[in-house]
């Protein structure tokens, strides 16, 4: 008895370790957020974004990681969920609105100077996002995120690529604003069972397509066939996870209530 009660100690320490590892894992994307950061104010937008796809690649995959090691049970007194939702803010929300004034995507003269109007652009997505992280109702039961999900991160990645002028911009860091508190879907492509056979695959092409460009945006030219072409495979893939989401919103609906448990339950 006292050989197996130190086998379990064992067993059970080995876990604990792994389950701290996670932890430690899904804190790599704040300091990827921060090499971010520093790549923004020193105007590098193509290394700001790779940071941000290095800490949205530990986003996407800390919450299987932290399911499978147990971290709830083996790490009782450390909030997985609290840590990861200061993450996101910084990386999501903070860095993406800072890109948004630095780089002065909203350059409008009108009443204020373009960079004052950037910076109100850059407050709005914080102030707006604050609900999103403070909203215990962000997941529909079938994982969609109810309202825009403040990926202000991604919103900030098309402005870059499709090089759009201050009047895009603007209207679209207004018109997210407004659908954060609108209870439209959003697909969590990781997560959400609808179409996954094809959401999964469609996320990995998006996420290379996006790779590509961002590095080679720099050197691109107007009659460059490969950009134009990753481009536009880029764009129908961006149109497929919108497609998905005005199909769960106005087509399918909200599942109805049942006593049993739904399939799809994690």
């Amino acid at each position: 008895m006292p050989l197996l009660n130190h086998k379990h100690n064992i067993d059970r320490e080995v876990k604990k370790g792994i389950a701290w590892a996670v932890h430690a894992f899904t804190t790599c994307g704040i300091i990827a957020g921060f090499l971010a950061l520093v790549a923004v104010l020193k105007g590098d937008a193509v290394v700001a974004f790779m940071w941000l796809g290095v800490a949205l690649f530990v986003d996407g995959i800390d919450g299987s990681l932290a399911r499978k090691a147990r971290v709830r049970e083996y790490t009782p007194n450390f909030d997985g969920a609290s840590l990861d939702l200061v993450i996101d803010y910084f990386t999501y929300v903070a860095v993406p609105a800072l890109m948004i004034y630095w780089f002065n995507m909203v350059p409008l003269d009108w009443i204020f100077s373009g960079t004052t109007w950037s910076l109100v652009a850059a407050v709005t997505v914080m102030a707006v996002s604050c609900y999103t992280f403070a909203n215990v109702g962000m997941k529909s039961e079938d994982y969609y995120f109810v309202g825009f999900p403040a990926i202000w991160n991604v919103v900030v990645l098309y402005f870059y690529v499709l090089d759009t002028g201050w009047m895009v911009n603007l209207i679209t860091v207004a018109a997210l604003s407004i659908l954060t508190f609108v209870p439209v879907k959003f697909v969590h492509p990781l997560r959400v069972t609808d179409w996954r056979n094809i959401t999964v695959p469609m996320t990995v092409l998006w996420a290379a397509m996006t790779l590509s460009l961002v590095i080679s945006s720099k050197d691109k030219g107007p009659t460059d066939l490969i950009y134009q072409i990753e481009l536009w495979v880029w764009i129908a893939a961006s149109a497929y996870f919108i497609g998905i989401s005005l199909w769960r919103s106005f087509v399918k609906g909200d599942p109805e209530h049942h006593d049993e448990a739904p399939d799809h339950a994690a």
